[in-house]
């Protein structure tokens, strides 16, 4: 069986958040301990908070984590590509030429309706005068029917986005390019030191904005393991106030968690301080 880590993940970008929507790449992401937090609705499922799918956010950290090692490709093509216009264009020809068939149809049934109605309504009138006047309206309506382009039949891939069985839309998230440069990111420096150190010690991290930190750390898989901390990056020149501290301490406490000032230093190095509530005196 190959080794799910040695696959390249395909990135997507929803404005600046990287998405995964391949299997593939949440199994690469889960092997090298890269949670993430899950986004969509199942297929033919109501939508709920309990019962997410694909794709997959990825923290900007677990993103440069990614590209650090390499494994990482950029699945998407640049604004500006020559590819993408001419791929832009090709889909308004197509939706030109189905909107014109659609006309042609529309028209086509509202003259069936049209001999429909006439020929009920005007049983006991002679042949004549029926066949002058259903040719008259039929010209009317050759003159001045319109078909709006709101009317317009649209296929829309929702229970079934045809990766799995479509050549051309698998090619097109294949993984064959650099994910973003390190000048694109807008990772914090300081962040990512502490994302990586943490990894690098076995632990798992998730955003830890519900508790007013920056990232919560699992002993091991969030699916079977609760957070033990609330990592906090401060810098080791920044003085933070004492009801600051005080407050931070006492919501991990009321949460059961630890807090952990952490303070990236030179040479990667981090320098980690617990705090716990115990009271007062």
């Amino acid at each position: 069986m190959d080794d799910p880590s040695s696959h390249a993940v395909g990135v997507s970008l929803c404005d600046s958040a990287p998405l995964l929507w391949r299997v593939e790449d949440l199994r690469t992401a889960r092997s090298q301990g890269l949670v993430g937090a899950l986004l969509g609705s199942l297929p033919r499922t109501p939508r709920q908070n309990v019962r997410l799918g694909r794709p997959l956010l990825l923290l900007e950290e677990e993103e440069t984590l990614l590209r650090e090692r390499r494994a990482a490709a950029a699945g998407y093509q640049d604004g500006g590509g020559a590819e993408l216009r001419l791929q832009v264009q090709q889909h308004q020809e197509d939706q030109q030429r189905s909107y014109e068939e659609q006309s042609v149809l529309a028209l086509e049934d509202r003259k069936s309706a049209l001999l429909r109605a006439m020929t009920s309504s005007h049983t006991e009138s002679g042949a004549g005068a029926l066949d002058g006047a259903l040719r008259g309206r039929l010209e009317a309506l050759d003159q001045s029917f319109t078909f709006p382009c709101s009317s317009l039949a649209v296929q829309l891939s929702t229970a079934r986005a045809g990766l799995c069985y479509c050549p051309e839309a698998r090619a097109a998230l294949r993984a064959d390019g650099p994910i973003r440069g390190r000048d694109e990111l807008s990772c914090d420096a300081a962040r990512y030191q502490v994302f990586r150190d943490l990894r690098g010690r076995g632990f798992y991290l998730t955003s830890a904005g519900k508790f007013g930190g920056d990232f919560l750390v699992y002993p091991g898989d969030p699916l079977r393991f609760h957070a033990h901390f609330i990592a906090v990056c401060v810098s080791e020149e920044e003085s933070v106030g004492l009801l600051d501290l005080l407050s931070v301490a006492r919501l991990g406490s009321n949460v059961k968690k630890t807090v952990l000032l952490c303070s990236p230093g030179p040479a990667g190095r981090v320098l980690y301080t617990s705090l716990q509530w115990s009271g007062m005196v």
